[in-house]
């Protein structure tokens, strides 16, 4: 079946690339702020939520997007080209809204209602969740919350206690995971983040110690048969999306700073040459390689996401090797945007590592960027194995 592609839908994707495409200079000229203060600033935010950016995947129903798998990850690209920390924090907010799927519509109308800057975010950490009257009672010691301190609702993906203390199992004796959502007012917040890049995420940590959370207000995330809202793209799990949107960013930080090398090349002569090196040949070749690296990795994910669409609308249902191979794709893409990054940087020379270069906080970003869950090079092999007929880690996808 060939992807479905609707005029409505064609246009609905130019749309939001046009909104990007008016939020570019804000996001440019607010870069610095993000990296000093760990945080995305006012006006901004202001903007992003203006321009619906963190409800792409939040369901049509509950005045959502509800974007193609494709075209989210090719706006998370476009929003990175421009700054990685906004799109990480996109990215991340709309895995969160993806929640929705799976809520009581109570909690959707609390959360998401009259409230167009709602945001989740959540961190994982060790959590446990006892069953008490009406809910559960929480604690938890969480980290790596990317965008919390823009968002107003917190999560945790936690282990359930019954009333007896004993962990709660599912049919084949797994623990059970449920995930719990609560004002961010409630937390106690820890700051953590001091790293080497993407430190506009601000992706600090929290604590909460017998916190009651309703029972509405919690949910069996990504489980197909807790689902209460039944569309396409909620066969997707949140870590398809997610890994569609970090190879998304990626891409974008590679590509802006192989746009920018191409511009410096016209003008940098290196000391003792006497060729500017847009005139050097192993320049040339290091230029050609990055785009195809960026181009290929970037089409391949495209297809595979708008293919696997395709099959999915049709069958109304997603295969573990559907799911397997949006793994294999986007770990390939963070990869392949890493290399090219590095060929760039290398061929920028001493240029590249002085603040305020397009070069620097980039190199810093993607270099942050594969050390993050998604990028895993183990994904490879757990793809691999499945490939080989071993069983599948449901882990991974």
């Amino acid at each position: 079946m060939a992807p479905v592609t609707t005029t409505k839908q064609t246009d609905k994707d130019a749309d939001h690339l046009e909104r990007v495409a008016r939020l570019a200079p804000l996001m440019e000229e607010s870069a610095a702020a993000i990296e000093r203060d760990q945080r995305l600033p006012a006006a901004l935010l202001e903007e992003l939520h203006g321009a619906r950016m963190f409800r792409l995947l939040l369901p049509e129903e509950f005045d959502g997007e509800e974007v193609m798998p494709s075209q989210f990850f090719e706006i998370v690209e476009n929003v990175a080209r421009h700054d990685a920390s906004t799109a990480w924090c996109v990215c991340q907010g709309n895995g969160c809204a993806m929640t929705a799927a799976y809520l009581d519509p109570a909690a959707i109308s609390e959360i998401w209602g009259n409230d167009p800057t709602a945001v989740i975010a959540w961190g994982p950490g060790p959590a446990e969740a006892r069953v008490v009257e009406g809910g559960y009672s929480l604690t938890a010691d969480l980290a790596f919350a990317s965008g919390m301190h823009h968002a107003n609702w917190l999560g945790c993906h936690s282990i359930v206690l019954d009333a007896n203390g004993e962990q709660e199992c599912d049919a084949e004796g797994d623990p059970i995971i449920r995930t719990l959502l609560f004002p961010k007012s409630q937390v106690e917040i820890k700051p953590i983040w001091d790293v080497v890049g993407l430190r506009g995420t601000g992706s600090d940590g929290y604590k909460v110690n017998e916190l009651f959370v309703p029972a509405e207000r919690t949910l069996l995330r990504d489980e197909p048969a807790a689902r209460l809202y039944h569309s396409p793209l909620y066969h997707f799990s949140s870590h398809a999306l997610y890994s569609a949107g970090f190879s998304g960013t990626a891409l974008g930080i590679a590509w802006s700073m192989l746009e920018a090398f191409k511009a410096l090349s016209k003008e940098k002569r290196p000391r003792r040459q006497k060729q500017v090196l847009r005139e050097n040949a192993a320049v040339q070749a290091e230029v050609a390689l990055a785009e195809v690296r960026i181009k290929s990795a970037r089409n391949f994910v495209r297809s595979e996401l708008e293919d696997i669409w395709a099959a999915v609308v049709e069958a109304d249902d997603i295969t573990v090797a559907q799911r397997m191979r949006i793994r294999l794709c986007t770990t390939f893409a963070i990869h392949e945007a890493k290399a090219a990054a590095d060929n760039v940087y290398d061929a920028a020379g001493a240029t590249a590592i002085f603040e305020g270069s397009p070069f620097e906080r980039r190199f810093r970003d993607i270099h942050t960027v594969t050390q993050q869950m998604q990028g895993r090079k183990s994904h490879f092999q757990s793809v691999g194995g499945f490939l080989l007929g071993h069983p599948p880690d449901m882990t991974v996808i």
